[in-house]
């Protein structure tokens, strides 16, 4: 799979291109809006990927060393010595020797399976339990997995004695969320309020990640763009909670009436 081609943008893109192209191929096959989810996966993984300037380099330059990216099949050194060396030493040929020794090891690890999971910020909330069907070793197997409170889009966990005779590696996703934006441990979501209401003042009904509602009041004379942040209402972490803030995105009412209009007019003069 090409990054570049799985988001419409040319190798030289500009971060906001990549951004822009982004925003536009998500908006089209998100899962929510009736698109398809594998679809929407690889255009979320190739984001993750061109918008990260040390993963970008990597993909861009991949492992000299081989025929792959480090870490992937084909890239890295493959056993021996790179260029088929030989070293020897007093009539001893190394290679036997290293070759021994680290065939031996390799004949003790076991197999490791890698795979990724699709989650939801509220399950990142609240931590949550996921069933997954796996096929190890020519066997099948269900396993549940504890998807730990607060994981990072992008982290991995191993499990030594999850499935039968291997190791399982599982790499976290996390789907975008409608409302809320991730920042570290806090979360980020905007809110639209009449210019009117950020002169004269308000209160407003705002639901956390939670699910609790609040009343969060706009003090008279608000500026627009202005960030609320209510505390210990972002992701759990291992001390606490983040903090929630509420950007207000103010708009002009469709219908003001002549007196407000008649009022500004006069304070003008």
């Amino acid at each position: 799979m090409d990054h570049y081609t799985t988001l419409g943008v040319a190798k030289n893109a500009t971060p906001e291109d990549i951004k822009k192209a982004y925003r536009r191929m998500a908006g089209q096959h998100h899962p929510d809006k009736g698109g398809d989810t594998a679809t929407f996966q690889k255009i979320q993984q190739a984001y993750e990927t061109l918008s990260d300037p040390g993963k970008k380099q990597q993909y861009d330059n991949p492992n000299p060393f081989g025929h792959g990216h480090p870490g992937h099949p084909g890239g890295g050194f493959q056993g021996g010595f790179p260029g088929g060396f030989q070293f020897h030493m007093n009539g001893f040929d190394m290679g036997d020797i290293f070759g021994q020794v680290f065939g031996q090891q390799r004949q003790q690890q076991r197999p490791t399976f890698k795979t990724t999971i699709w989650v939801t910020l509220e399950q990142v909330y609240k931590g949550d339990e996921q069933t997954l069907q796996l096929n190890t070793n020519g066997e099948n197997s269900v396993v549940k997995i504890q998807i730990p409170k607060g994981v990072d889009n992008g982290a991995t966990l191993r499990y030594e004695n999850l499935i039968k005779d291997g190791i399982l590696i599982i790499e976290f996703r996390i789907h975008p969320h409608a409302v809320f934006q991730r920042h570290g441990f806090d979360l980020v979501s905007e809110h639209a309020i009449s210019v009117l209401d950020l002169i004269v003042g308000t209160d407003i009904k705002f639901t956390t990640i939670s699910g609790k509602s609040l009343d969060v009041k706009i003090k008279p004379k608000t500026q627009p763009g202005t960030t609320l942040r209510i505390p210990g209402e972002g992701l759990p972490t291992n001390y606490g909670y983040g903090d929630q803030m509420i950007l207000l995105k103010p708009f002009i009412p469709d219908i003001i009436s002549d007196n407000i209009i008649n009022s500004i007019n006069s304070s003008k003069k």
